[in-house]
C-alpha cells in the first residue's frame, strides 16, 4: 500500500528473514508496505514472529537477510537511536524518579531543543493526553491508564517518523484497556502518526487498525483491513484466530463462478463462496461465523440448512449464545441478539439451522507462504 500522494511506501519490509540459531527461521520472508499515517497491527499467537518484526524495525534485533526502509532509506545498518522511532511498551518504561514534565522533557533535552520550546511542547502534550494538571506528579502517583497516556505522549513528543507499540495495553484491566484503545485512536486520527502495533488480542486489533497482518509460524497468513479479515479469511487459521468460527467438513462437489457446492460428510449439499479450495473432489472445511448462522424460520427456504440438536443456551448480555451438535458430533454455535425474538429450546430438541451462501467460505489449510 503506497501513500496517498502516490509515492513509494513510507515503510517497507522487503524479504525480511530472521533466525537465532542459523537453522530455523522465526520470520520467513516478511514483506509489507506501509503508507505514511497508517495504523498497522501485527497480530498472532505467542512465538509467531510479530514481536521479532517490531524489534528488527526498532533496531533491537538484527535482520538475518532482507531490508527495512523508512521513507526510502535502508535502516538495517543504522543504530536504533538514529532511526527516529518512538516506542510504547506494556510496562510504561517511565523514569520513576522524574515528574511527568521531566519524563516528557527528556527526549527533547536529548535532542538539544531550547528550554522555552521544551516547556511549550511539554504543556502541549500534557494537554493532549488530558493530564495538564498532573505535570508535577511522579509516575507512582498515577493510575495504570494515566501512566500509559504519559508513555504515549513521551513517544510522540519528539515527532518520530514511526511509533511502535508492543502490547501497550496488556497490563490494564478490560474496561481501562477498552478506554485506552479509543484514546490511542483519537490521538492517531488527530496527529496522523504512523503506527506499528503488536498484540495477540483480536478485538483490540479489529477495533484500532487500518490493516492487520495475521502471523502464524513466522509467516503472514493474510494482511487486510479488519472487515476483510473477519468476513473473508484467507484460510482456516485466519478464520479460527480472528473471532469465533463454525466449521463443517466436506468435499468440493462442483465449482461455479463465485461459489462452490460442498458435499458434507452426511451427504447433504450446501453452497458457499469460493476461497482457497476450488478443486472438485478436494476435502474442504466450510467456515461460518456464529452470528451468520440462524434458524430456518428466519430464512425460510432461502440458503443452506442443516439439522442439529440443541445442547445449551448461554446469556452473554448483549446476545444469547446457543450451542448445537450435529449427528456426527460437530459443534455449532449460533449468536442471537438478546431481544424478544431470542427463542427457547428443550434439551436435545432437533432444530434446523440455516445460513446464506455469501456468509460462508470453503477453506483449505493455512498457506505455506502468503503475500502481504
Amino acid at each position: 500500500m503506497a501513500d496517498q500522494a502516490g509515492d513509494k511506501p513510507f515503510l517497507q519490509f522487503t524479504n525480511v528473514k530472521k533466525t537465532y540459531d542459523h537453522k530455523s527461521l522465526v520470520v520467513k520472508d516478511f514483506n509489507l508496505d506501509v503508507a505514511k499515517g497508517e495504523f498497522i497491527t501485527l497480530l498472532g499467537p505467542s512465538g509467531s514472529g510479530k514481536t521479532t518484526c517490531l524489534m528488527m524495525l526498532a533496531g533491537f534485533e538484527d535482520v538475518t537477510s532482507g531490508e527495512i526502509l523508512i521513507n526510502g532509506r535502508p535502516v538495517t545498518s543504522i543504530a536504533p537511536y538514529q532511526r527516529n522511532i518512538g516506542m510504547v511498551f506494556q510496562q510504561y518504561a517511565l523514569f520513576p524518579h522524574m515528574t511527568l514534565r521531566e519524563n516528557l522533557a527528556y527526549p527533547l533535552k536529548v535532542r538539544k531543543m531550547a528550554k522555552d520550546e521544551i516547556n511549550a511542547k511539554v504543556d502541549e502534550y500534557l494537554a493532549l493526553v488530558e493530564l495538564q494538571d498532573f505535570g508535577n506528579r511522579h509516575p507512582g502517583q498515577l493510575s495504570g491508564g494515566q501512566r500509559q497516556r504519559v508513555a504515549l505522549a513521551r513517544a510522540l513528543i519528539f515527532a518520530p517518523d514511526i511509533v511502535l507499540m508492543d502490547e501497550p495495553l496488556g497490563a490494564l484491566d478490560k474496561k481501562l484497556r477498552e478506554q485506552m484503545q479509543f484514546e490511542i485512536k483519537r490521538l492517531h486520527d488527530q496527529l496522523g502518526f504512523t503506527v506499528i502495533y503488536v498484540t495477540h488480542d483480536q478485538t483490540e486489533a479489529l477495533t484500532m487498525s487500518d490493516r492487520i497482518a495475521v502471523f502464524n509460524n513466522g509467516i503472514v497468513q493474510q494482511c487486510a483491513a479488519p472487515h476483510v479479515l473477519y468476513e473473508r479469511p484467507a484460510n482456516l487459521f485466519v478464520a479460527g484466530f480472528i473471532g469465533e468460527s463454525n466449521t463443517l467438513r466436506g468435499t468440493i462437489a462442483s465449482v461455479e463462478t463465485d461459489t462452490v457446492t460442498v458435499r458434507l460428510e452426511d451427504g447433504a449439499q450446501v453452497s458457499c463462496l469460493k476461497a482457497n479450495c476450488t478443486e472438485i473432489g478436494a476435502p474442504t472445511t466450510i467456515s461460518i461465523r456464529p452470528e451468520k448462522l440462524t434458524f430456518t424460520d428466519r430464512l425460510g427456504t432461502t440458503g443452506n440448512q442443516i439439522k442439529a440438536r440443541f445442547v445449551a443456551r448461554h446469556y452473554v448480555g448483549e446476545y444469547i449464545r446457543y450451542q448445537f451438535e450435529t449427528a456426527d458430533k460437530t459443534e455449532l454455535v449460533v449468536k442471537n441478539l438478546n431481544d424478544s425474538s431470542a427463542p427457547q429450546f428443550s434439551a436435545q430438541e432437533e432444530v434446523a439451522l440455516a445460513w446464506l451462501a455469501i456468509d460462508s467460505q470453503a477453506l483449505d489449510r493455512p498457506q505455506a507462504q502468503a503475500a502481504t
